[in-house]
């Protein structure tokens, strides 16, 4: 954690202002977020009035501890980083989005704007994509796609997905009864 804060006011001195996103990992292998070194940078940077921005993984109790220590918003990895593995995490990025009272930033793992769009319909707020992008073979090309998705997903969400039926089907055309009785 006190790596982490030197950093961020060396970037702060070299004038890239007030927000910092924080990643402490300290395992090599998997690059997994410590979540308790996080929770104490982000409570230090915060209360130094910087806007943090903590990677992390999902899980809600550290989460809400990210919350009470003064987070601008919470950034739960969908997979390993550049992985492009996709949404492995959905269920935890479900509760965190449904739970937590601040923007969720989906990070790490996303690999198909398709993935990028479940993200957004899910409602999220937006989400971080780097080698999804920076391994396609056209990097222009995927990041207009990328954009795209997410526009649709953010759609999507805002217009109420519909209904999923568990069991038997229902007619969407109101008129399908009235024609066979």
């Amino acid at each position: 954690a006190e790596e982490a804060v030197r950093i961020a006011h060396l970037a702060k001195a070299l004038g890239c202002g007030d927000f910092i996103k924080i990643e402490i990992m300290r395992d090599s292998k998997y690059l997994l977020p410590d979540n308790n070194e996080t929770i104490r940078a982000t409570e230090m940077l915060a209360k130094e009035g910087f806007v943090v921005l903590p990677y992390m993984y999902p899980d809600l109790y550290a989460a809400r501890a990210l919350v009470d220590a003064g987070a601008a918003a919470v950034m739960p990895l969908a997979a390993p980083i550049g992985s492009n593995k996709g949404l492995a995490t959905k269920e935890f990025l479900q509760i965190l989005i449904d739970e937590i009272d601040l923007p969720i930033i989906v990070d790490a793992g996303i690999g198909k704007p398709s993935e990028a769009c479940a993200a957004m319909e899910m409602g999220a707020a937006a989400i971080m994509a780097n080698t999804a992008l920076a391994t396609a073979g056209d990097v222009p090309l995927m990041a207009s796609a990328m954009r795209d998705a997410i526009r649709a997903g953010r759609k999507a969400y805002l217009a109420g997905l519909g209904r999923v039926l568990t069991r038997g089907a229902a007619a969407s055309d109101p008129l399908t009864g009235f024609l066979h009785d």
